[in-house]
Formats: structure tokens, sequence, C-alpha cells
């Protein structure tokens, strides 16, 4: 017989063998599919993107399918559209999504501060902090090299004057740039907020200001002049409670340094 021939037919019988045993490993090791898991995974938009507090969609579907307490509003990617979807495949009541947006606390463009080192190596924010803990100024602000902006999967970020900038509208509150931050100066607040703090400057008033013309100087005005104690200076710059803050405006319009926006 032609060797070549025979090649072919000893591989097409090894072939033969080895898909029968994968389905019959396929018939008898098959792992049993939750059905409610199913149901609740195809409502997820699959972002994977963390916002709802787990690694993706397919853990918030499983915390939902288990049986446990969790709400059906933390899939901040898909809003209420998804929130409904999910209270009707939960059979429980629907709730609004609280729709949160990234927020960077600083202001500290190239007009009010400026940096201290000349920095060549690789451009990254993570990279300029590890080599100088941060090359402008002010060691609180923001660094301007676009780790955030890159790491946004809806290109919500931009940098301006040396400043990251999100763009509310684009924002889905994933969080991603809260977590690739190393100056941890992007928290996720309420998107109906009034009021921002855009400082996280922790140096005393006199320091804070010569190294940083728009910083926080800690003075408590903004404190002392809320009427529901929704703003607090902590570690020398200000710190909003949005549970308390209804938009009256009057911290802002108490700030000497105009860093309440």
């Amino acid at each position: 017989m032609n060797p070549v021939v025979t090649a072919v037919l000893v591989l097409s019988a090894i072939a033969l063998v080895c898909g029968l045993l994968l389905a019959v490993a396929s018939k008898f090791m098959a792992v049993p599919v939750d059905e409610k898991f199913a149901k609740i995974r195809e409502c997820l938009p699959g972002a994977n993107c963390g916002g709802c507090g787990y690694p993706g969609c397919d853990g918030y579907a499983n915390a939902l399918a288990d049986g446990s307490e969790e709400k059906t509003n933390k899939c901040t990617a898909g809003g209420n559209a998804v929130a409904q979807k999910l209270a009707e495949a939960c059979g429980t009541s629907f709730e609004e999504t609280a729709k949160n947006v990234a927020f960077v606390h600083c202001r500290g463009n190239c007009d009010v501060t400026e940096k201290k080192d000349v920095y060549q190596g690789t451009q990254t924010c993570k990279a300029v902090k590890l080599l100088y803990g941060g090359d402008g100024a002010c060691q609180y602000g923001c660094l301007g090299y676009g780790d955030c902006a890159a790491a946004c999967p809806e290109h919500a970020i931009r940098l301006m004057g040396g400043v990251a900038h999100v763009n509310p509208a684009a924002c889905i509150a994933c969080g991603q740039c809260v977590k690739t931050c190393p100056q941890k100066i992007i928290s996720l607040i309420p998107e109906a907020a009034v009021v921002k703090i855009a400082c996280s400057n922790k140096d005393k008033g006199v320091v804070a200001k010569k190294k940083c013309t728009a910083a926080c100087i800690g003075c408590g005005l903004c404190q002392r002049k809320c009427p529901n104690g929704a703003v607090t200076v902590v570690n020398n710059v200000a710190v909003f409670d949005y549970t308390l803050c209804t938009g009256c405006g009057a911290c802002q319009a108490a700030c000497p340094q105009k860093c309440i926006l």
C-alpha cells in the first residue's frame, strides 16, 4: 500500500477515536448549566468593566443567581435598561441604577503649578511615580501622562493642560481609571453631584498654595458655611459627603481658592 495513503488512514483512525472519546467525555463529564444564571447573564451587556464591584459580568450574574440579596441595579454600564431586565429575571422589584461618574480631584494645570524635575523616561504615570514620586511640584496632583485615559474603555478621559478630565456623558463608572491612577485622585461620585472638590493636596495652606496656586488650603470656610454638615476638612483638604449635600452652593461661594467647582 502507498505509504502516504497508509499515513492518512492511520491519522484518520486516530482522529475518529479521539472524536469518540471527546463525545463520551462531554456526555458523562458535562457540568450542569444553571438556567437562572444563563437567564441573568443574557441580560448583562458583557462589558466586564467591574463597575458592579465584581470581576466581570459572570461574577455579578453568579451573585444574583445564587439566591443572595444582591441588588439588581449595580450594572453601571447598562443603566436602568439592564436593571429592569435583571429585576424581571430575578423576580424582584425594579430599582433605578444610581448613576455615578468618575471625577479627577485636581485642576493643577500648567497655569497654576509647574514641574519640579525634567522626566525623560517611559511616558506613563506609573513610571514617573516610581522614579520620582511624581515630577510635579505638587506631589498629590495629576501626573498628566494619561494612564487613566488609556485604561478607559469608553475613551471618556482626555488630557487638557497636563490634567486628566472626564466626559461625564461618556463615562460608564466602570472604575478602571480609579484603579489605574497611581496618585489615587480619581473617584466615582454621583452624576447629580452639584459641587466637587478639584484638589487632593494634603499640605498645609501656605505650602499647598506655594506648590499650586489653585490648591485647597484647608481653611475650613466651606465646612463652617455648609448648613448640612456635608463638607469636612480632612488632612488639610475638603471632603464631601454626598448623602448630606443639597447643592446649595454655600461652600463654593465661601472658598477663597475657588477649588470647589
